[in-house]
């Protein structure tokens, strides 16, 4: 398959709004998590929140009034990405332009008050806007209708996957023709009292409620679990000889994806990491390349006590000469987004040629024997892998290059 361009990036994250101002918080390893007002009285009174996101002044009132948080942080992004990219909605031909998106939840947040309103007042006063605020397609629907994107739209639930499984399936939709521009990333707002709850119940969240800064550590000896997170990251692709043709400036290339099922546990990785070797083993051969070529990883990293040594042995195993990273460190875990953020970090990575600090790594776990990136590195990388694992056994890896 031919190389496949990115050509604009666009994030809303705890990190920050905008790449740039992503790309300088990683950079500084400086943790987001922080105690979250919406979480009173949860057991995890802590998240990781995108910090000063006022949609009624980047959208509109009216917009913003329509939109679950969850579109509101995917349309912020997608108009960056576009606007990155040098593009123009306006004279594109829409026909040939896609939507895809991965998210797990969709409106979490439209979805608890009108829950609260029905129980509490019954079902005369639910909003007739509830279900276009919360169905989790609609999220790829508003962008498509505010983009002017006629081409494929869709949605992509693979869990924690979800991200990296769109810029898969994005990569066909540009290798078989049927698009010559895709939207493409991640979406989600799931920090609401249930789902923490859910997560907290499975024992999967970190518990640090007195220090939150410290509780999103991965590879750590200490790892207690992942901080929840919100946010958006979108990218543009093209087709790398559409994007020479329009002298477009490139961030990477997605030159290799593979995807796989553990087919062993509903929330439990293969104790072997069987199906992430697998997709990772695929994605290179898609690619082309022998795993030895990868010199850095994005890891999934979620800091889970199980999840985290299972990516540990696999990564050591395949690519024992990549330096490694947790972006989640910083950020969060953004869940169905998390995959397309991290992938337009790799993205960062590769063009910068510097690796972000895992935030919070000391002291380093002894049985896990890979070289993390304990402070930002530089380093000379031409290809690098991006790792999604999610719920249900997903397993999605990308392959990116310079």
């Amino acid at each position: 398959m031919k190389p496949v361009a990115i050509t604009g990036v666009g994030l809303v994250t705890p990190a920050g709004i905008g790449a740039e101002a992503n790309w300088a918080r990683l950079t500084t390893g400086s943790p987001t998590a922080a105690d979250d007002r919406r979480l009173d009285g949860m057991p995890v009174r802590f998240s990781c929140q995108v910090p000063d996101f006022d949609a009624e002044a980047l959208l509109g009132s009216r917009l913003a009034w329509q939109l679950d948080p969850v579109a509101q942080f995917a349309l912020v992004a997608a108009r960056e990405a576009i606007d990155n990219a040098g593009l123009d909605p306006a004279t594109w031909d829409a026909s040939r332009v896609g939507v895809v998106i991965g998210s797990c939840v969709g409106g979490a947040r439209t979805s608890a008050v009108q829950s609260e309103k029905l129980y509490e007042q019954g079902p005369g006063v639910v909003s007739a806007m509830f279900l276009p605020m919360h169905l989790v397609n609609m999220v790829a629907g508003v962008l498509s209708i505010h983009c002017n994107a006629t081409g494929p739209s869709m949605v992509i639930s693979t869990a924690c996957a979800s991200g990296s499984t769109a810029i898969g399936m994005a990569r066909e939709l540009l290798s078989n023709d049927q698009c010559d521009i895709v939207i493409v990333g991640g979406a989600e707002a799931a920090t609401t009292p249930l789902f923490v709850s859910g997560f907290a119940r499975m024992g999967t969240l970190s518990r640090r409620n007195d220090d939150p800064a410290v509780a999103s550590r991965p590879f750590s000896t200490e790892r207690d679990g992942f901080v929840m997170a919100e946010g958006a990251g979108i990218l543009v692709l093209e087709r790398a000889a559409d994007a020479v043709a329009r002298r477009a400036t490139t961030w990477a290339h997605v030159i290799g994806f593979g995807n796989s099922a553990d087919a062993h546990h509903v929330t439990s990785p293969h104790p072997e990491g069987r199906g992430a070797r697998a997709a990772a083993q695929q994605a290179c051969a898609d690619a082309g390349i022998s795993p030895a070529e990868v010199g850095h990883v994005n890891a999934h990293g979620s800091g889970t006590r199980l999840s985290d040594a299972v990516e540990a042995r696999y990564i050591e195993d395949l690519f024992p000469a990549a330096v490694t990273t947790s972006t989640k460190s910083v950020t969060g875990h953004a869940l169905g987004a998390a995959g397309a953020i991290e992938a337009a970090y790799t993205a960062m990575s590769l063009r910068h040629q510097r690796v972000p600090a895992t935030a919070n790594l000391a002291p380093q776990d002894p049985e896990i024997n890979i070289d993390i990136a304990a402070e930002t590195r530089s380093v000379v990388v031409d290809v690098a892998v991006s790792n999604s694992f999610g719920f249900g056994g997903h397993n999605a890896v990308l392959v990116m290059s310079r």
